[in-house]
């Protein structure tokens, strides 16, 4: 893989690398308005409820707009490139313009996110009924990005079909099928981008009417943007063990197809919990949409499944013993696998917590509460980020010859990351499973709050600080490898069992035993929070959680 990034055109390495760059800035401004919202609300910084709710505007747009895609543009892009034998992008005119747009939307939506009254990344028009320039600056941002979304990975299809076209591949590898439908998706999330945020510019320009539907275009758009980088990290998986360790699927890449293609299925019917606050949606519209939700998992985890059981025989076949003695075998000393391990973790608890929130009757109890935080930096954070850094760190050097800074220093900070992260996740899901609300700065209530309120919150700033300083020292680290050497690059520990053959009968337990715990967890935290919730003294239901 390496060989045939470094043999990218000159003109391709430098595009993926500005891609590459403005996402770790992206990233790092978004930690920045992170932190400073999870000190705000763990009470350890005292700054005005505007000025909170300014840097929380800030840490969603940044991050879960332009960090996570313009990551995943970059990787599509590079990964697309390398998978023909004539390397190189088609359409690059196309590639160029994409990431001029999203680059432009970044820095309109950022200065709309600065401008009067903070809108929030969901860009809610209420907010912002007399200050309709701030709306058309945060919404011309995000149009930007949609444009980006459908431009940049036209490239990428075009690259993919390019070897079909000119007769030279009979069939797509398990990689370039999912490569092509996740630059699909990117199109899809583009025009729902542009689906929600029309409206709302044009009632900004005054020549249309108040956006009123907004709630509904956003529920559509945030759903794409919710899931997409799920799949992005399923792949990066896929390819990331194979360039550390060089095994491929031992189901053979037909089975691969299959699941990846799975998420073309389930994810698209499973948008109807995000209206579970809607007061007047019906009662077998709120049931249906829970036993949906429950699919969404199945890619994922028997995606994982793959994964793991592939790494697991091809080290028994070179002498591992017991249950997790494989595990020992991996290239840990290398940051990009320290990552994908700790994301795989993570990702075992954002599903539990999620299957928590998506239960009909748990929604509307929980998705108002500082719950949904808790669980969602376990994919955010947790499962995407480290994941797409994790491919990042293996890209990047390969484009620049340049090299990470520190590997040794790089390959703790998932574990510190993580650790802040179950501070962070436990402590927020434990304040949500008792009431707390999402999006209160200060949930002390002028000291009318329960006092294990705040204490859990400050738990939370304590994580997330955490969690938001090893994150931003992973992500220099990267960055490290823009900087041009002199010198030839280190090689980083990978192992060599591509080319081993597979002992007959070496058996995989790990993946199917931990997504049986998986299931006992859920299981657990669901009844847990049926017993806190029959218990508080008051039972409301809200609307719009998104």
């Amino acid at each position: 893989m390496n060989e045939r990034l470094t043999a990218l055109p000159t003109s391709d390495r430098r595009l993926l690398l500005a891609l590459s760059a403005a996402s770790l800035v992206a990233l790092l401004l978004g930690i920045l308005g992170g932190l400073m919202t999870a000190l705000a609300r763990g009470g350890m910084i005292d700054i005005l409820p505007e000025s909170a709710y300014r840097f929380l505007t800030v840490h969603g747009v940044a991050i879960f707009f332009y960090w996570l895609y313009l990551a995943q543009v970059a990787l599509l892009l590079g990964f697309a490139a390398i998978e023909d034998t004539r390397v190189g992008l088609a359409a690059r005119g196309l590639a160029r313009a994409g990431f001029a747009a999203i680059l432009a939307g970044l820095i309109l939506s950022v200065a709309g996110s600065l401008m009067g009254t903070p809108l929030l990344y969901d860009g809610a028009p209420e907010l912002a009924t007399e200050e309709p320039a701030a709306m058309l600056v945060f919404s011309l941002g995000y149009l930007l990005l949609g444009l980006g979304l459908m431009a940049a990975p036209t490239s990428a299809l075009a690259t993919l079909l390019r070897p079909r076209r000119e007769g030279r591949q009979e069939r797509m590898s398990a990689v370039g099928f999912a490569l092509f439908a996740w630059a699909g998706f990117l199109i899809v999330s583009g025009f729902a981008a542009l689906h929600a945020f029309v409206p709302t510019a044009l009632w900004a320009l005054g020549w249309g009417p108040f956006p009123a539907s907004h709630g509904t275009n956003w529920h559509i758009l945030f759903h794409n943007m919710h899931y997409l980088p799920l799949m992005a990290t399923v792949l990066m998986w896929y390819v990331l063990v194979q360039a550390l360790t060089g095994v491929k699927s031992v189901f053979g890449e037909r089975f691969s197809k299959i699941v990846f293609s799975a998420y073309l299925i389930f994810v698209p019917p499973t948008s109807l919990y995000h209206m579970f606050l809607e007061p007047d949606l019906p009662g077998a519209v709120r049931v249906t949409g829970s036993l949906l939700s429950l699919f969404v998992s199945v890619p994922t985890l028997t995606a994982f499944l793959i994964i793991v059981a592939s790494l697991e025989v091809h080290a028994r076949s070179q002498g591992a013993r017991g249950l997790f003695g494989w595990l020992g075998r991996l290239p840990w000393r290398h940051p990009a696998m320290a990552a994908v391990g700790l994301a795989v973790v993570n990702m075992g608890f954002g599903i539990v917590f999620a299957f928590v929130l998506i239960q009909e009757r748990l929604a509307p109890l929980l998705s108002d509460t500082f719950f949904v935080p808790g669980y969602f930096h376990f994919f955010t954070v947790g499962t995407v980020s480290l994941t797409l850094l994790a491919a990042l760190a293996v890209m990047m050097p390969a484009l620049s010859g340049g090299r990470l800074a520190l590997p040794g220093l790089m390959r703790l900070m998932p574990w510190l990351a993580s650790a802040g992260l179950l501070v962070f996740g436990g402590a927020g899901v434990a304040a949500g499973y008792l009431g707390v609300p999402r999006r209160v700065i200060d949930s002390t209530y002028g000291g009318e709050a329960p006092a294990l309120w705040q204490e859990l919150m400050a738990a939370v700033g304590v994580g997330g600080a955490v969690m938001a300083l090893a994150l931003a020292v992973f992500a220099l680290g990267v960055a490290a490898a823009l900087l041009p050497r002199h010198t030839a690059s280190a090689e980083l520990a990978v192992v060599p069992w591509g080319g081993v053959a597979v002992r007959p009968g070496a058996a995989a337990w790990v993946g199917p035993v931990s997504v049986l715990l998986i299931v006992v967890a859920m299981y657990a935290f669901t009844a847990l929070g049926f017993e806190l919730m029959q218990a508080l003294p008051v039972t409301a239901t809200g609307g719009g959680a998104h």
